[in-house]
């Protein structure tokens, strides 16, 4: 895959998010909302729900993420923005804080099927760190998964895998479980 070009998600390319989620919303009707609301509200939000309360996360001009284009076409999504953000995240036992210093968190990296196995994920979090930069953010952090067996199925890689952030320059800096580790990306200044 040629190098992608990565824009942050505004209201003016929903359209293009809409485009790569499809009808599902990219996986079971999330439409990136799993780590922001409430576990006692997710199954009834799944679907048309959760597109209505992402849109208006997108609309209220909060930073939720970066999206790349394989030219005009949208080929994948990195959901980016400061820890807080995220109310399931801060609730997380395996994942939770290693220190009190602010964090950016990627919760999710969202590549189409024609595409993934082409670095794509990798673009995206060195996309997702420069945007930080901009932001004024100086740790990213991240929670993949790292499979004991070499491959699982991308439905359950939706946070990222580990060997992605190791190529995009991130060091494991604490490990939440077995398979869970918590990666971190120090920002230049």
């Amino acid at each position: 895959m040629k190098r992608l070009r990565c824009e942050p998600l505004t209201p003016e390319r929903w359209s293009d998010l809409e485009m790569l989620f499809g009808t599902r919303g990219a996986c079971g009707g999330c439409w990136c909302m799993w780590w922001r609301i409430p576990r006692a509200s997710w199954q009834a939000m799944k679907g048309e729900k959760n597109k209505i309360a992402f849109r208006k996360l997108v609309d209220s001009s909060q930073p939720v993420g970066i999206l790349g284009y394989d030219g005009n076409r949208p080929v994948g999504w990195c959901a980016v923005a400061p820890r807080e953000t995220f109310a399931q995240l801060e609730r997380s036992r395996v994942l939770k804080r290693i220190d009190g210093k602010p964090v950016w968190s990627v919760t999710c990296l969202f590549v189409d099927k024609s595409v993934r196995g082409t670095g794509v994920s990798v673009e995206l979090l060195r996309a997702a760190i420069k945007w930080v930069k901009r932001q004024g953010g100086r740790i990213v952090e991240g929670y993949p998964v790292e499979p004991r067996k070499n491959r699982m199925p991308d439905a359950f890689a939706w946070t990222g895998t580990a060997s992605a952030f190791l190529k995009a320059g991130f060091q494991e800096a604490a490990r939440g479980s077995p398979s869970r580790p918590i990666m971190r990306y120090q920002v230049e200044e």
